[in-house]
């Protein structure tokens, strides 16, 4: 049996209903209790749940239907869960208090403005009914737009999106569960460490997920912004998605961009893959379920999995703050000089799959890759080892084949490996970098070297004071193979002009209006971020026409 009521004039957000019926279905007189706000779409969801009630005819948007599936007819079930009912509203009342510094309010969104008249955006966690409207006011006021809400209409997206990107301004949304803008969390965030990755997505739990990997891998971001599950779609055709890349293009502070999105709509993931490769900056780009011919589409590296993008992403970062500190030598050829063969074999497999070349399988003298004035050495090879010790014994071999470089001005980046442990010299960086030392001084052309060290800290050379020594040399010492190679080809590349940017104002930082859900005004006040909590209600009790007439009555 159903018993009913309906509380006039309390309008309360959603999720705070959803966790009163929660609770209040934990009564044991009861099955369960439906307390939803009477909107037009709540009163259809009644009434499809088995809820409905005839009570509900006549509720407003700003009021509360209270629908109760008992097995009993007595209904003075219904006093005993309208008394709860009070309960939990006081409760949530007294929590809105909060215990630290109080949230600023305002009931309209004017007032709200007035109140902070630097806001910047608006965060809308309302009935979604309701959410485009609300939208359409926030644009016109040049604000900048989040929507959690889902139930948007296909058609408002598309509509409220185009007026943002005409405006300079971005809608987020609707559905967008993430944000996170200058450290500012918006809805669904985590605490991110500051870094130069941007992040852009169409899932929310898929940017919080790359994000947190990011961290993961030591590394952090300037921004994470969220599209909305449907942008990437056909008929919206990525709108958001290409403001939001233009706003990454033209920050300072984003050296790395990575992007993922739920399976797109292959002519607009096209679309964006061009737009990303208009951008002077690399672009890691993860379109879940889309199959990939060619992981490397100019700046463009296309991968397939949320870990994979995240460390591809962190060693781009590491790239680019290396890159800053280094001499670019645009066209210039790269050589190799290792000493383990494994390790020249993998760098000229990461370097021929780089030029789209390929490897002679003979390595004759040691040679692992020979393209175009690009060498990759492995002087461990028998070649060289012919009357002396292996290079990881004596050095001379390496050290004699580094001075050969003073007249050698078309090499502009030189690979080495430094191997630590048992067996080995007890002081291998010392020796390279001696030889680099002395090369510099004898040659006039600019030149980098780029060193990986194998080993640990435990080992009798101890891997951090040995980085120490290259370091003091100018040698640059990076992670991994993968990592050098892409270093290397950073620097022999040329890099068209930046030219001037124009950066986005959001990206300074959000200052939020929050219509809905006081928990996320509650999460910007503890993150920092300046928040006025608009108290947010259906203007004129929900009557649209009547809302209608008063809006162009304004």
């Amino acid at each position: 049996m159903i018993h009913s009521f309906v509380k006039k004039g309390s309008f309360q957000d959603s999720v705070s209903l959803m966790l009163i019926s929660r609770k209040l279905s934990e009564h044991p007189d009861v099955e369960e209790i439906s307390v939803m706000m009477g909107t037009p779409a709540n009163k259809d969801l009644l009434q499809a749940t088995g809820f409905w009630s005839p009570d509900f005819d006549e509720a407003t948007p700003n009021d509360i239907c209270i629908a109760i599936k008992a097995e009993t007819v007595d209904s003075s079930i219904v006093d005993v869960i309208v008394a709860a009912l009070e309960e939990e509203l006081a409760n949530l009342a007294k929590n809105q208090g909060g215990s630290g510094k109080r949230i600023p309010k305002a009931r309209r969104l004017a007032s709200a403005v007035q109140r902070m008249p630097d806001a910047n955006t608006v965060l809308i966690s309302i009935a979604g009914e309701y959410a485009a409207d609300l939208t359409d006011s926030a644009l016109d006021r040049d604000l900048n737009v989040m929507i959690f809400s889902d139930n948007v209409t296909l058609e408002d997206e598309i509509r409220l999106k185009q007026k943002a990107a005409d405006k300079g301004l971005i809608v987020m949304g609707p559905d967008c569960g993430t944000t996170m803008i200058a450290g500012s969390p918006l809805a669904f965030a985590n605490i991110i460490p500051e870094g130069n990755i941007g992040v852009v997505g169409a899932s929310g739990t898929g940017i919080q997920e790359l994000c947190s990997q990011i961290a993961l891998e030591g590394q952090g971001i300037t921004h994470a912004i969220g599209l909305g599950g449907r942008d990437l779609s056909v008929d919206v055709g990525g709108i958001s998605a290409m403001t939001a890349l233009d706003m990454l293009a033209n920050d300072a502070n984003t050296k790395v961009i990575a992007f993922v999105s739920k399976p797109p709509a292959e002519e607009v993931r096209q679309k964006i893959i061009q737009r990303m490769k208009s951008i002077n900056k690399p672009v890691v780009a993860l379109f879940l379920g889309s199959k990939i011919d060619q992981p490397k589409d100019g700046n463009v590296y296309l991968i397939n999995t949320i870990d994979k993008a995240a460390r591809l992403a962190a060693e781009l970062s590491e790239v680019e703050k290396d890159y800053e500190t280094m001499n670019p030598v645009p066209n210039s050829k790269i050589l190799g000089l290792y000493t383990g063969g494994t390790l020249a074999a993998e760098t000229a497999l990461i370097l021929a799959e780089g030029m789209n070349a390929e490897i002679d399988a003979k390595h004759e003298k040691g040679t692992m890759l020979d393209v175009d004035g690009h060498k990759v050495v492995d002087l461990g090879d028998d070649f060289y080892t012919v009357g002396r010790p292996h290079p990881m014994i004596d050095p001379s071999s390496r050290q004699e084949e580094i001075m050969k470089l003073a007249k050698r001005p078309e090499i502009g980046v030189v690979l080495l490996d430094v191997v630590l442990g048992y067996g080995s010299m007890k002081n291998p960086a010392e020796s390279v970098a001696t030889a680099v030392t002395k090369l510099k001084e004898k040659r006039q052309e600019p030149i980098n070297f780029i060193a990986t060290v194998t080993g640990t800290n435990q080992d009798p050379q101890g891997r951090d004071n040995e980085i120490a020594i290259l370091k003091e040399a100018g040698i640059t010492v990076v992670n991994n193979l993968p990592e050098a190679a892409m270093l290397a080809f950073a620097l022999i590349t040329p890099r068209a002009e930046t030219g001037e940017l124009k950066p986005y104002p959001l990206l300074d930082g959000v200052k939020v209006i929050n219509a809905g859900l006081r928990g996320f005004a509650e999460d910007l006040q503890a993150a920092k971020t300046a928040v006025v909590q608009y108290q947010w209600a259906p203007v004129a009790g929900g009557n649209k026409k009547l809302a209608n007439i008063l809006k162009h009555l304004k």
